[in-house]
Protein backbone atom coordinates (compact mmCIF):
# COMPACT_ATOMS: atom_id res chain seq x y z
CA UNK A 1 0.00 0.00 0.00
CA UNK A 2 0.79 4.19 -0.54
CA UNK A 3 -0.12 5.47 2.49
CA UNK A 4 -0.81 9.39 3.08
CA UNK A 5 -0.43 10.68 6.65
CA UNK A 6 -1.90 13.87 6.88
CA UNK A 7 -0.42 16.32 9.52
CA UNK A 8 2.89 17.87 10.73
CA UNK A 9 3.12 16.95 14.57
CA UNK A 10 4.84 14.36 16.69
CA UNK A 11 2.15 12.11 16.32
CA UNK A 12 2.17 12.19 12.73
CA UNK A 13 5.90 11.58 12.65
CA UNK A 14 5.25 8.90 14.74
CA UNK A 15 2.29 7.29 13.19
CA UNK A 16 4.33 7.20 9.67
CA UNK A 17 7.27 5.97 11.63
CA UNK A 18 5.52 2.99 12.53
CA UNK A 19 3.18 2.61 9.78
CA UNK A 20 6.04 2.31 7.45
CA UNK A 21 7.31 -0.49 9.38
CA UNK A 22 4.03 -2.64 8.00
CA UNK A 23 4.50 -5.80 5.47
CA UNK A 24 1.64 -4.52 3.68
CA UNK A 25 2.96 -1.23 3.12
CA UNK A 26 4.95 0.32 0.25
CA UNK A 27 5.90 4.23 0.99
CA UNK A 28 4.60 6.96 3.45
CA UNK A 29 4.42 10.43 2.45
CA UNK A 30 3.11 12.96 4.54
CA UNK A 31 1.44 16.47 3.91
CA UNK A 32 2.80 18.91 5.21
CA UNK A 33 4.91 17.36 7.60
CA UNK A 34 8.43 18.24 9.35
CA UNK A 35 11.90 18.03 9.68
CA UNK A 36 11.10 14.15 11.11
CA UNK A 37 9.29 12.74 8.35
CA UNK A 38 11.01 14.67 6.27
CA UNK A 39 14.28 11.96 7.57
CA UNK A 40 12.06 8.84 6.75
CA UNK A 41 9.48 9.62 4.08
CA UNK A 42 8.20 12.20 1.43
CA UNK A 43 6.21 15.48 2.50
CA UNK A 44 4.27 17.19 0.63
CA UNK A 45 3.93 20.80 1.05
CA UNK A 46 0.12 21.41 1.01
CA UNK A 47 -1.80 22.28 4.39
CA UNK A 48 -3.29 19.27 6.46
CA UNK A 49 -7.04 21.39 5.94
CA UNK A 50 -6.02 21.59 2.35
CA UNK A 51 -8.79 18.78 1.17
CA UNK A 52 -8.71 19.68 -2.69
CA UNK A 53 -5.29 19.68 -3.13
CA UNK A 54 -4.74 16.85 -0.89
CA UNK A 55 -7.34 15.11 -2.86
CA UNK A 56 -5.71 15.76 -6.02
CA UNK A 57 -2.47 14.90 -5.09
CA UNK A 58 -3.29 11.42 -2.87
CA UNK A 59 -5.00 10.47 -6.58
CA UNK A 60 -1.95 11.20 -8.54
CA UNK A 61 0.09 9.29 -6.32
CA UNK A 62 -2.33 6.49 -6.17
CA UNK A 63 -2.65 6.33 -2.34
CA UNK A 64 -4.23 3.33 -1.13
CA UNK A 65 -4.57 4.64 2.60
CA UNK A 66 -5.26 8.27 4.05
CA UNK A 67 -4.81 8.43 7.75
CA UNK A 68 -5.58 11.59 9.42
CA UNK A 69 -3.56 13.34 12.41
CA UNK A 70 -5.02 16.78 13.25
CA UNK A 71 -7.91 17.89 14.57
CA UNK A 72 -8.35 20.65 12.29
CA UNK A 73 -8.28 18.38 9.34
CA UNK A 74 -11.23 16.53 10.83
CA UNK A 75 -13.17 19.43 11.24
CA UNK A 76 -12.06 20.95 7.64
CA UNK A 77 -13.85 18.04 6.32
CA UNK A 78 -10.97 16.66 4.88
CA UNK A 79 -11.75 12.77 5.32
CA UNK A 80 -14.94 13.41 3.81
CA UNK A 81 -13.17 14.65 0.65
CA UNK A 82 -11.33 11.56 0.52
CA UNK A 83 -14.01 9.26 0.92
CA UNK A 84 -15.62 11.38 -1.71
CA UNK A 85 -12.56 10.44 -3.93
CA UNK A 86 -13.02 6.99 -3.14
CA UNK A 87 -9.46 6.91 -1.30
CA UNK A 88 -10.00 4.76 1.75
CA UNK A 89 -9.42 7.24 4.97
CA UNK A 90 -9.22 6.41 8.24
CA UNK A 91 -10.43 9.46 10.48
CA UNK A 92 -13.94 10.66 10.77
CA UNK A 93 -15.84 12.96 8.55
CA UNK A 94 -16.98 16.43 9.70
CA UNK A 95 -19.95 15.34 11.70
CA UNK A 96 -19.03 12.73 13.02
CA UNK A 97 -15.80 14.90 14.30
CA UNK A 98 -18.01 17.34 16.42
CA UNK A 99 -18.27 14.52 18.99
CA UNK A 100 -14.28 16.99 19.45
CA UNK A 101 -14.44 19.69 17.80
CA UNK A 102 -17.53 21.21 19.78
CA UNK A 103 -17.56 20.26 23.47
CA UNK A 104 -21.23 21.39 23.80
CA UNK A 105 -22.05 19.18 20.87
CA UNK A 106 -20.38 15.99 22.85
CA UNK A 107 -22.03 17.26 26.13
CA UNK A 108 -25.14 16.98 24.92
CA UNK A 109 -24.67 13.46 22.98
CA UNK A 110 -23.63 12.37 26.08
CA UNK A 111 -26.55 13.40 28.36
CA UNK A 112 -28.97 11.48 25.50
CA UNK A 113 -26.90 8.34 25.18
CA UNK A 114 -26.80 8.33 28.88
CA UNK A 115 -22.95 8.03 28.78
CA UNK A 116 -21.12 8.88 32.09
CA UNK A 117 -20.05 12.43 32.15
CA UNK A 118 -19.98 15.34 34.57
CA UNK A 119 -22.50 17.63 35.48
CA UNK A 120 -22.17 20.72 32.92
CA UNK A 121 -23.58 24.00 32.01
CA UNK A 122 -23.38 26.10 29.21
CA UNK A 123 -23.26 29.83 28.93
CA UNK A 124 -22.76 32.08 26.27
CA UNK A 125 -22.37 35.46 28.01
CA UNK A 126 -19.87 37.20 31.24
CA UNK A 127 -23.41 37.89 32.82
CA UNK A 128 -24.84 34.34 32.08
CA UNK A 129 -21.33 32.80 33.52
CA UNK A 130 -21.61 34.72 36.48
CA UNK A 131 -25.04 33.62 37.67
CA UNK A 132 -24.28 30.15 36.47
CA UNK A 133 -21.37 30.36 39.19
CA UNK A 134 -23.28 32.13 42.50
CA UNK A 135 -24.40 28.65 43.85
CA UNK A 136 -21.68 26.79 42.43
CA UNK A 137 -20.44 24.10 44.93
CA UNK A 138 -16.46 22.33 44.76
CA UNK A 139 -13.66 22.58 41.52
CA UNK A 140 -14.74 23.53 38.33
CA UNK A 141 -13.73 22.68 34.84
CA UNK A 142 -13.74 25.82 32.21
CA UNK A 143 -14.09 24.49 28.80
CA UNK A 144 -13.97 26.66 25.54
CA UNK A 145 -16.64 25.21 22.94
CA UNK A 146 -13.91 24.86 19.92
CA UNK A 147 -10.41 23.72 19.02
CA UNK A 148 -8.42 25.13 20.84
CA UNK A 149 -4.98 23.45 20.49
CA UNK A 150 -5.07 21.68 23.75
CA UNK A 151 -5.56 25.15 25.59
CA UNK A 152 -8.93 25.41 25.76
CA UNK A 153 -9.68 24.09 29.84
CA UNK A 154 -8.77 25.33 32.55
CA UNK A 155 -9.37 23.34 35.96
CA UNK A 156 -10.57 26.32 38.50
CA UNK A 157 -10.26 25.14 42.37
CA UNK A 158 -13.50 26.80 43.11
CA UNK A 159 -16.10 29.34 41.79
CA UNK A 160 -13.91 32.40 42.28
CA UNK A 161 -11.09 31.36 40.27
CA UNK A 162 -13.42 30.10 37.11
CA UNK A 163 -14.75 34.23 37.48
CA UNK A 164 -11.29 35.28 36.90
CA UNK A 165 -11.20 32.73 33.47
CA UNK A 166 -14.67 33.77 32.14
CA UNK A 167 -13.70 37.50 32.71
CA UNK A 168 -10.65 36.87 30.94
CA UNK A 169 -12.51 35.07 27.93
CA UNK A 170 -15.15 37.08 27.42
CA UNK A 171 -12.88 40.09 27.85
CA UNK A 172 -10.38 41.65 25.54
CA UNK A 173 -8.33 37.91 25.61
CA UNK A 174 -11.52 36.32 24.23
CA UNK A 175 -11.99 32.38 24.37
CA UNK A 176 -9.50 30.18 22.75
CA UNK A 177 -11.10 28.97 19.86
CA UNK A 178 -12.83 32.04 19.50
CA UNK A 179 -16.39 31.88 19.83
CA UNK A 180 -18.39 32.87 23.08
CA UNK A 181 -20.21 29.36 23.86
CA UNK A 182 -18.59 28.00 27.34
CA UNK A 183 -19.20 24.75 29.21
CA UNK A 184 -18.68 25.24 33.01
CA UNK A 185 -18.35 21.40 34.24
CA UNK A 186 -18.00 19.98 37.60
CA UNK A 187 -14.27 18.53 38.86
CA UNK A 188 -14.31 14.86 38.71
CA UNK A 189 -12.07 13.04 41.52
CA UNK A 190 -9.99 9.69 40.43
CA UNK A 191 -7.27 9.46 37.78
CA UNK A 192 -7.03 9.96 34.52
CA UNK A 193 -6.47 7.55 31.49
CA UNK A 194 -6.90 7.92 28.03
CA UNK A 195 -8.61 4.60 25.83
CA UNK A 196 -8.17 4.72 21.77
CA UNK A 197 -10.81 2.46 20.39
CA UNK A 198 -11.01 2.08 16.26
CA UNK A 199 -14.15 2.43 14.66
CA UNK A 200 -15.06 1.59 11.02
CA UNK A 201 -18.35 2.39 11.06
CA UNK A 202 -20.59 -0.02 12.81
CA UNK A 203 -18.65 -0.82 15.96
CA UNK A 204 -16.14 0.33 18.21
CA UNK A 205 -13.18 -1.72 19.55
CA UNK A 206 -10.61 -0.62 22.34
CA UNK A 207 -6.89 -0.58 21.11
CA UNK A 208 -4.66 0.56 23.21
CA UNK A 209 -4.61 2.99 26.82
CA UNK A 210 -2.30 5.77 28.11
CA UNK A 211 -1.49 7.76 31.08
CA UNK A 212 -0.46 11.25 29.80
CA UNK A 213 0.82 14.59 31.72
CA UNK A 214 -0.77 18.08 30.42
CA UNK A 215 0.56 20.26 32.87
CA UNK A 216 3.93 21.97 32.05
CA UNK A 217 5.83 21.04 35.37
CA UNK A 218 6.50 18.14 37.83
CA UNK A 219 4.04 17.45 40.14
CA UNK A 220 1.00 18.41 38.11
CA UNK A 221 2.21 21.82 38.64
CA UNK A 222 1.90 24.81 35.99
CA UNK A 223 -0.54 25.76 33.20
CA UNK A 224 -2.33 23.48 30.93
CA UNK A 225 -0.30 21.90 27.79
CA UNK A 226 -0.90 19.89 24.70
CA UNK A 227 0.94 17.13 27.08
CA UNK A 228 4.17 16.53 28.12
CA UNK A 229 4.55 12.97 28.18
CA UNK A 230 3.26 9.77 28.45
CA UNK A 231 3.07 6.24 29.63
CA UNK A 232 1.44 3.35 28.45
CA UNK A 233 0.14 0.65 29.31
CA UNK A 234 -1.27 2.17 32.31
CA UNK A 235 -1.12 0.78 35.94
CA UNK A 236 -3.31 0.25 38.43
CA UNK A 237 -7.00 0.26 36.75
CA UNK A 238 -9.49 -3.01 36.36
CA UNK A 239 -7.86 -5.42 34.98
CA UNK A 240 -11.22 -5.60 32.93
CA UNK A 241 -11.12 -1.99 32.29
CA UNK A 242 -11.31 -2.10 28.69
CA UNK A 243 -14.37 -4.24 29.28
CA UNK A 244 -16.02 -1.68 31.30
CA UNK A 245 -15.62 0.78 28.64
CA UNK A 246 -17.15 -0.91 25.80
CA UNK A 247 -20.16 -1.55 28.04
CA UNK A 248 -20.34 1.77 29.38
CA UNK A 249 -19.35 3.71 26.84
CA UNK A 250 -18.14 2.28 23.35
CA UNK A 251 -21.42 0.43 22.67
CA UNK A 252 -23.45 3.73 23.60
CA UNK A 253 -21.78 5.96 21.32
CA UNK A 254 -21.79 3.47 18.63
CA UNK A 255 -25.70 3.02 19.11
CA UNK A 256 -26.42 6.78 19.34
CA UNK A 257 -24.34 7.69 16.28
CA UNK A 258 -26.49 4.95 14.51
CA UNK A 259 -29.29 6.49 15.51
CA UNK A 260 -28.25 9.46 14.17
CA UNK A 261 -27.65 8.31 10.72
CA UNK A 262 -24.04 8.94 11.38
CA UNK A 263 -21.00 6.83 10.64
CA UNK A 264 -17.36 6.88 12.74
CA UNK A 265 -14.60 5.13 10.98
CA UNK A 266 -11.61 6.09 12.61
CA UNK A 267 -10.03 6.61 16.17
CA UNK A 268 -11.64 7.64 18.99
CA UNK A 269 -9.79 8.98 21.63
CA UNK A 270 -11.51 8.88 25.33
CA UNK A 271 -10.39 10.66 28.02
CA UNK A 272 -11.92 9.52 31.11
CA UNK A 273 -11.65 9.89 35.22
CA UNK A 274 -11.73 6.49 36.14
CA UNK A 275 -13.87 7.38 39.70
CA UNK A 276 -15.43 5.38 42.28
CA UNK A 277 -17.76 4.65 40.38
CA UNK A 278 -15.95 3.49 37.38
CA UNK A 279 -15.14 5.40 34.16
CA UNK A 280 -16.67 8.94 33.66
CA UNK A 281 -15.71 10.92 30.41
CA UNK A 282 -13.71 13.95 30.57
CA UNK A 283 -13.74 14.73 26.59
CA UNK A 284 -13.55 13.02 23.42
CA UNK A 285 -10.88 13.35 20.63
CA UNK A 286 -11.90 12.09 17.28
CA UNK A 287 -8.16 11.24 16.19
CA UNK A 288 -4.76 9.83 18.16
CA UNK A 289 -3.60 11.85 21.10
CA UNK A 290 -0.47 13.43 20.83
CA UNK A 291 1.78 12.42 23.34
CA UNK A 292 -0.26 9.65 23.39
CA UNK A 293 0.40 8.19 20.27
CA UNK A 294 4.10 8.38 20.68
CA UNK A 295 3.70 6.16 23.82
CA UNK A 296 1.08 3.66 22.30
CA UNK A 297 2.72 3.29 18.64
CA UNK A 298 6.84 1.10 19.93
CA UNK A 299 4.03 -0.98 21.32
CA UNK A 300 2.18 -2.20 18.17
CA UNK A 301 3.19 -5.61 16.79
CA UNK A 302 1.90 -7.18 13.46
CA UNK A 303 0.73 -4.71 10.24
CA UNK A 304 -0.73 -1.66 11.32
CA UNK A 305 -1.08 -0.12 8.14
CA UNK A 306 -3.63 -3.38 7.50
CA UNK A 307 -5.09 -2.71 10.64
CA UNK A 308 -6.03 0.77 10.07
CA UNK A 309 -6.64 -0.04 6.24
CA UNK A 310 -9.37 -2.77 7.42
CA UNK A 311 -11.03 0.01 9.59
CA UNK A 312 -10.98 2.60 6.65
CA UNK A 313 -12.82 -0.02 4.21
CA UNK A 314 -15.82 -1.00 6.84
CA UNK A 315 -14.65 -4.29 8.48
CA UNK A 316 -12.22 -4.15 10.95
CA UNK A 317 -9.51 -7.09 11.16
CA UNK A 318 -8.57 -7.40 15.18
CA UNK A 319 -5.98 -10.14 14.21
CA UNK A 320 -3.92 -7.70 11.53
CA UNK A 321 -2.39 -5.95 14.77
CA UNK A 322 -1.94 -5.92 18.86
CA UNK A 323 0.66 -4.40 21.58
CA UNK A 324 3.00 -6.14 23.19
CA UNK A 325 3.47 -6.48 26.83
CA UNK A 326 6.03 -4.22 27.03
CA UNK A 327 5.67 -0.81 28.11
CA UNK A 328 6.68 2.51 26.85
CA UNK A 329 7.45 6.00 28.61
CA UNK A 330 7.57 9.16 26.14
CA UNK A 331 9.22 12.17 27.18
CA UNK A 332 8.40 15.73 25.47
CA UNK A 333 11.39 18.50 25.37
CA UNK A 334 9.64 21.41 25.03
CA UNK A 335 10.85 25.45 24.82
CA UNK A 336 11.08 27.66 28.09
CA UNK A 337 8.03 28.97 29.36
CA UNK A 338 5.73 26.48 26.77
CA UNK A 339 2.70 26.75 26.68
CA UNK A 340 3.17 30.82 27.24
CA UNK A 341 5.92 31.23 25.20
CA UNK A 342 7.09 29.71 21.97
CA UNK A 343 11.12 30.48 22.38
CA UNK A 344 12.54 29.79 18.39
CA UNK A 345 15.03 26.71 18.36
CA UNK A 346 17.55 27.04 15.61
CA UNK A 347 20.48 25.16 14.25
CA UNK A 348 19.00 21.78 16.46
CA UNK A 349 20.93 18.57 14.31
CA UNK A 350 18.33 16.60 11.65
CA UNK A 351 19.50 13.26 12.90
CA UNK A 352 19.76 12.87 16.12
CA UNK A 353 21.22 9.58 16.56
CA UNK A 354 18.67 7.75 18.18
CA UNK A 355 16.29 6.16 16.21
CA UNK A 356 15.99 2.02 17.10
CA UNK A 357 13.71 -0.49 17.56
CA UNK A 358 13.44 0.37 21.11
CA UNK A 359 14.24 4.04 21.38
CA UNK A 360 13.06 6.95 18.85
CA UNK A 361 12.52 10.16 18.70
CA UNK A 362 9.68 12.47 16.79
CA UNK A 363 9.79 15.83 15.66
CA UNK A 364 6.72 18.58 16.28
CA UNK A 365 6.62 21.80 14.22
CA UNK A 366 10.29 21.97 12.99
CA UNK A 367 11.75 22.28 9.57
CA UNK A 368 14.73 21.53 8.24
CA UNK A 369 17.01 23.61 6.56
CA UNK A 370 20.66 22.53 4.81
CA UNK A 371 20.61 18.99 7.17
CA UNK A 372 19.83 21.48 10.26
CA UNK A 373 16.45 22.06 12.16
CA UNK A 374 14.62 24.98 12.85
CA UNK A 375 11.85 25.47 15.23
CA UNK A 376 9.35 28.27 15.97
CA UNK A 377 9.06 27.09 19.58
CA UNK A 378 6.74 25.20 21.59
CA UNK A 379 6.75 21.17 21.74
CA UNK A 380 9.64 19.96 19.57
CA UNK A 381 10.61 17.02 20.20
CA UNK A 382 9.49 14.00 21.51
CA UNK A 383 11.64 10.89 22.75
CA UNK A 384 9.92 7.54 23.18
CA UNK A 385 11.75 4.41 24.81
CA UNK A 386 10.48 0.74 25.62
CA UNK A 387 11.12 -1.39 28.73
CA UNK A 388 10.54 -4.56 30.10
CA UNK A 389 8.34 -2.47 33.06
CA UNK A 390 7.71 0.81 33.25
CA UNK A 391 10.13 1.67 35.67
CA UNK A 392 13.05 0.22 32.85
CA UNK A 393 10.69 1.84 30.01
CA UNK A 394 11.10 5.07 32.46
CA UNK A 395 15.31 4.45 32.78
CA UNK A 396 15.56 4.45 28.95
CA UNK A 397 13.86 7.51 28.20
CA UNK A 398 15.60 9.88 30.42
CA UNK A 399 18.76 8.30 29.71
CA UNK A 400 18.11 9.20 25.85
CA UNK A 401 16.85 12.68 27.36
CA UNK A 402 19.97 13.49 28.70
CA UNK A 403 21.66 12.39 26.19
CA UNK A 404 20.37 14.31 23.92
CA UNK A 405 20.63 17.50 26.03
CA UNK A 406 24.04 16.95 26.62
CA UNK A 407 24.50 16.27 22.40
CA UNK A 408 22.41 19.84 22.30
CA UNK A 409 23.78 21.96 24.71
CA UNK A 410 22.42 24.44 27.03
CA UNK A 411 22.30 27.09 24.67
CA UNK A 412 19.27 24.85 23.16
CA UNK A 413 17.14 26.03 26.11
CA UNK A 414 14.60 22.91 25.50
CA UNK A 415 12.98 21.33 28.94
CA UNK A 416 11.19 19.08 30.04
CA UNK A 417 9.13 17.23 32.82
CA UNK A 418 11.27 14.65 35.04
CA UNK A 419 8.82 12.94 36.36
CA UNK A 420 6.98 11.42 33.68
CA UNK A 421 5.51 7.29 34.78
CA UNK A 422 7.18 7.69 38.41
CA UNK A 423 5.83 5.30 40.31
CA UNK A 424 3.92 7.54 43.24
CA UNK A 425 1.71 8.67 40.20
CA UNK A 426 0.60 5.26 40.02
CA UNK A 427 -0.83 4.65 43.18
CA UNK A 428 -5.06 4.94 43.29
Amino acid sequence: MNVLVVGAGAREDALSWRLSRSPSCERVFVAPGNAGTALRHENWPIAATNGKALVARALESKIDLVVIGPETSIAGGVADRMREAGIATFGPGRNAGRLESSKIFAKRFMERNGIPTARARVVHSLAAGERALDDWQGGCVVKADGLAAGKGVIVASDADEARTVLRSWFGAEGAPGGGDSILLEERLEGREVSIFAIGDGKRFVPFAAACDYKRAGDGDSGPNTGGMGAYSPPLGFPAEMYAIVQERILDPVAGGLAAENESYVGVLYCGLMWTSSGPVVIEFNARFGDPETQAIVPRVQGDFAAYLASAARGRLDETTASLSEESCVCVVLATAGYPRTSTPVTNLPADLGLSGERLAFWSASTLREDGRIDSPGGRVVTIGALGETLSAARTNAYGAVLELKDALGVGSRLTCRTDIGIAPELVL
